[in-house]
């Protein structure tokens, strides 16, 4: 009787077969685990609805019929956003919605006519642009007619006047309160005037100054930039001891208020001015909380030369 041979690891005897065999059925256990894996990775990672998806014969662990359960739902990135339960806004007047379609036809037809410049086109645009004037119109005469009742609204009452007797004795008030407070400074406050030797406008200044100090009382002080005394209406000023990089003076002539008192120093102006601005300027400054509005404008100073 013929014998089938046995294979190799049949015919060892003793724990070495057994091993071998052991071994071969984990080696089996171990690739069924793995294509196992393979295939549940593939059907979760696989979502039916991507378009990159790859082919069945790109994916022999899947095979023809695997089965595979639907996808799950997917959930909204964001939640929806929760209904407002605020009351409704109240709807627009009849008046701005009347104002909104006229607003709307004139910049319409005006956009037509400049397209399309034809007879037509134009027309229509004048005669729209002719009732916005005429509704216009109406609003100034009754806005007018208001302000006649109420004089609080009038600002040719509370402010300038515009008629040539009102104005002069408003011209005339203002002359008088602009005087009084350059008089009410003169008694503790001084004019720091810096200029330079070879400045012709600090020379055709200096005049000025000279007059409207004898009027006014207010004390002017001279200081020299450049150390050099020519300048005929004062000819012995002060030297300048770094008062003005103390004041960052960078033109002249340069005109500043001083209060020796409490060191308090306000810029008046640069250049030649006349009586009329120098009263206004004065008055400005003078004013109850004015280092408030340009706080940086305000220099504090201590010693400050007087005489």
């Amino acid at each position: 009787m013929k014998r089938f041979a046995l294979p190799a690891w049949r015919r060892r005897g003793g724990n070495g077969g057994r091993l071998v065999a052991v071994a071969a059925g984990l080696a089996m256990m171990i690739a069924l685990d793995s294509g196992r894996a393979s295939g549940q990775a593939l059907a979760q990672a696989d979502l039916w609805d991507e378009p990159d998806a790859q082919p069945y014969w790109g994916e022999r662990e899947r095979g023809w019929f695997w089965y595979r359960e639907p996808p799950p739902q997917r959930k909204a990135k964001f939640p929806p956003a929760p209904r407002s339960t605020s009351p409704s806004a109240p709807a627009r007047p009849a008046a701005l919605l009347e104002f909104d379609a006229l607003q709307k036809r004139v910049e319409e037809l005006r956009n037509i006519a400049i397209i399309h410049p034809t007879e037509a086109n134009i027309r229509n645009y004048l005669a729209v642009q002719a009732e916005v004037i005429d509704k216009a119109s109406v609003f100034a005469d009754v806005a007018q007619r208001v302000i006649w009742a109420h004089p609080e609204f009038d600002y040719t009452v509370t402010g300038r006047p515009v008629n040539a007797k009102a104005l002069e004795v408003f011209d005339r008030a203002q002359t008088d309160a602009r005087e009084g407070a350059a008089m009410t400074l003169a008694r503790d406050h001084a004019l720091f005037f810096f200029f330079r030797s070879d400045c012709p406008y600090c020379h055709q200044f200096g005049p000025y100054l000279k007059d409207f100090e004898a009027k006014f009382g207010l004390t002017v002080v001279p200081i020299s930039v450049d150390g050099g005394p020519l300048l005929p209406a004062y000819p012995n000023p002060k030297i300048d001891n770094g008062i003005a990089r103390a004041l960052d003076v960078r033109e002249v002539p340069a005109l500043f208020l001083a209060a020796p008192a409490s060191g308090r120093i306000v810029p008046i102006g640069y250049g030649v001015l006349s009586e009329s601005e120098l009263l206004e300027r004065l008055q400005v400054v003078s004013q109850p909380n004015a280092d408030q509005v340009v706080p940086s404008a305000t220099r504090l100073v201590s010693n400050v030369p007087v005489r």
